[in-house]
């Protein structure tokens, strides 16, 4: 263990947050997503997963170490309801909780069609499945940029 890093962040997980850059998405998946065959074919190439944590957990936790994207205007994308796209649920506000209080600021959320979500998480960067038994609770997340010191 680190000092500072939440006990649910593997060093699987945290070596996947560093080798991403800035524009990269991450897909946090609920356990119904079929993220083992669609993580084949994302830049890390294999799912990675975060056992024991529903999804604003776990989107607490990685957003404790990854900013979002400040040079889009949604850098969170959701998958819609299917045969619903305007329903609304619960997972959706605690999503949302979450990255406002990561951000310190209001964060917004692009609902994608179901085929969709499964295009755009193809092409990202990794999945991370967590233990959350959904429905919906499938977004993906743009990296944004951490202003650093000069070494």
């Amino acid at each position: 263990m680190l000092k500072g890093i939440d006990q649910r962040l593997s060093a699987e997980i945290v070596h996947v947050l560093m080798l991403m850059g800035h524009g990269d998405d991450l897909v946090l998946a609920d356990v119904n997503h079929p993220a083992a065959s669609i993580a084949k074919d994302t830049t890390y190439g294999k799912l990675v997963d975060m056992a024991g944590c529903d999804i604003p957990t776990a989107a607490r936790a990685i957003l404790s170490l990854m900013p979002l994207d400040t040079f889009v205007p949604a850098p969170i994308a959701r998958m819609q309801v299917v045969g619903d796209p305007a329903a609304d649920m619960p997972v959706f506000g605690r999503m949302q909780a979450v990255a406002d209080n990561a951000e310190g600021r209001p964060v917004e959320m692009l609902a994608l069609e179901r085929f969709e979500f499964y295009a755009a998480a193809r092409k990202a960067f990794a999945i991370i499945r967590t233990a959350d038994s959904g429905p919906y609770g499938c977004f993906i997340l743009k990296k944004g940029v951490i202003d650093l010191p000069a070494l």
